[in-house]
């Protein structure tokens, strides 16, 4: 048996020691606001408080205030991928010599919240509930790659693989909840969602609409935190948020860079930026009349000036994306089918290859194609289309927004009519496949496997309705993503990656935009603890500086 970082891709081996992180310099108030030294911590986030369950996908990347799993992130020096390391495990993973089995040993002595103590059965039963199809689990495409779950005593898992996962340590930090609580059926319908019981350093006193008290776990193996009170208020509008930290009555929250920008050192308050995993991008429909032509979506990716929305939508904060393989993966293929840096003659090429492609001004300036009144030709191609197609966005999120006008003015510089739509996202989900979406992804930073296979991979029954909603495939992209998702051998690993990215940007689906810093605006609550570390999508009052907040101390 090899211990599991043998096997694990670059980043994913020894922990690394905590790094010292003070929090910002203002003084909290120690009211029924702001937090007070050695005591309370108040935070406004944007997500409901009724979504505490590691079914559905609360916590799954190992940071939680009140589950754990197997494994967790470890502090790390700088905002790269962080190592995995045990937390309900007592040792690292062992895998066997051909890959397929992975054997945890569990702590002894580790009980939930409801008293009741950790066993294999809980793990076991957490991990069949995520790919139960009734369920629904939204993280369910990320465990595919296990086929069975054994229990040989009531401190040791063994997950049997159909092929050898490098990315196994990341899906080893679901959190773990007690299997008496794990019923079939929907997820979205789990006591779990507004009753939590996990086993980690806080535990859930008391849930209103719109907040929820957490208090420190005296139990826990650690001991209770020193910061004994954590709560949680649900505030959507953003500028709300921005103004419950200027006034006091909260410690931080997470904005909208530039809205965070333009208040940082307002009364010593300060903009802490995150690096993460985060990307945006717009999903194209690929049975569209206009987006459904290979050649016209090779032409948009060259006509979006990415560097511009970095610098006018994110203030600065953040990074141009060709890929969900960002370059914090070693798997990371560098985009040369972007030659030219100058954005005018990149979209003096774009120009070119629409009228390649047969596309032509039309009255308007909106591109055509034949006479505009649509149809298709005999072998199939479509005649008489317009460029023009709809991007919807969901209507709550501004950075969303901002970032779909911004691509709308860019692409209509090369004859693109884009038509901006706002919905709730279900009703975004009731049009895919015939609009184009504004995603944003990067659930799992730890493993690029699922960076890539969710949006990427050609739909499977396992993925979500907005993983792919203009459902592209390509089957060089699978089959290089296929075959990288077996790889036991990281430098085969990484060339597959790279091969399916090229494959790729042959034949692209989406228009990649931006991989965003994460910004939090923050104020002193006295304390010093662990830096923050490399972040997925989900981002919050989990996040930021608070993702270790179990660890923080009182400064002296």
């Amino acid at each position: 048996m090899r211990p599991f970082y043998a096997v694990a891709s670059v980043g994913l081996a020894v922990a690394l020691a905590a790094s010292g992180c003070a929090m910002p310099s203002a003084a909290g108030d120690g009211g029924d606001g702001g937090g007070s030294v050695g005591g309370r911590v108040v935070l406004a986030d944007s997500a409901p408080m009724d979504e505490f369950n590691p079914v559905a996908g609360y916590g799954s990347t190992g940071v939680s205030p009140l589950y754990e799993g197997l494994l967790r992130p470890a502090a790390a020096d700088d905002q790269t991928l962080p190592d995995l390391v045990p937390a309900l495990a007592a040792t690292e993973p062992e895998v066997s010599d051909d890959g397929l089995t992975w054997t945890v040993r569990l702590r002894e002595g580790v009980r939930f919240h409801d008293g009741t103590t950790l066993d294999s059965g809980d793990v076991a039963a957490t991990y069949r509930a995520v790919v139960d199809p009734t369920s629904g689990s939204p993280i369910a495409s990320d465990y595919t790659s296990i086929a069975r779950i054994g229990t040989p005593d009531t401190l040791t898992v063994e997950f049997g693989l159909d092929a050898p996962d490098p990315g196994m340590p990341a899906r080893l930090l679901l959190g773990i909840a007690p299997s008496e609580l794990l019923a079939p059926g929907p997820a979205a319908e789990s006591t779990l969602n507004t009753a939590p019981v996990g086993t980690g350093p806080y535990r859930l006193e008391r849930l209103s609409p719109g907040e929820a008290v957490l208090v420190g776990n005296p139990d826990h193996r650690d001991g209770g935190p020193d910061v004994d009170t954590l709560v949680l208020r649900s505030v959507p509008d953003e500028n709300a948020r921005a103004q419950m930290v200027l006034t006091g009555e909260v410690d931080g929250t997470v904005l909208p860079p530039a809205l965070a920008a333009g208040l940082a050192g307002r009364d010593g308050h300060e903009l802490l930026s995150v690096g993460s995993a985060d990307w945006r991008a717009v999903a194209l429909p690929t049975a569209h009349p206009f987006t459904g032509d290979p050649a016209v979506r090779r032409a948009l990716t060259l006509a979006v000036d990415r560097e511009a929305l970095v610098e006018h939508v994110l203030a600065g904060h953040g990074e141009p994306a060709t890929s969900p393989i960002t370059d914090a993966y070693p798997e990371h293929e560098p985009d040369d089918a972007r030659p030219h840096a100058d954005p005018a003659v990149r979209r003096a090429d774009a120009r070119g290859q629409l009228a390649e492609a047969g596309w032509r001004p039309g009255p308007d300036g909106v591109l055509v194609r034949g006479d505009g009144a649509g149809g298709v030709d005999g072998a199939g191609g479509a005649v008489g289309a317009r460029a023009e197609f709809v991007l919807a966005y969901p209507v709550a999120d501004s950075l969303r927004r901002e970032l779909a006008s911004a691509v709308a003015d860019q692409l209509r510089e090369v004859g693109v009519a884009v038509d901006l739509w706002g919905g709730t996202w279900d009703q975004i989900e009731a049009r895919a496949g015939e609009v184009a979406v504004l995603l944003g992804g990067g659930d799992n930073p730890y493993t690029v496997d699922t960076q890539a296979h969710r949006t990427l991979h050609s739909p499977t029954p396992q993925s979500g309705p907005l993983d792919n909603p203009g459902d592209y495939g390509d089957d060089g992209v699978d089959r290089a993503l296929d075959a990288a998702r077996r790889a036991a051998d990281p430098a085969e690993r990484t060339r597959l990656y790279r091969q399916a990215q090229r494959a790729y940007l042959q034949n692209p689906g989406h228009l990649f935009l931006v991989t965003l810093d994460h910004t939090y605006l923050v104020r002193d609550t006295g304390h010093t603890g662990p830096a923050p570390i490399l972040e997925p999508h989900s981002h919050g009052a989990t996040w930021g500086p608070w993702w270790a907040i179990a660890h923080w101390t009182a400064r002296p």
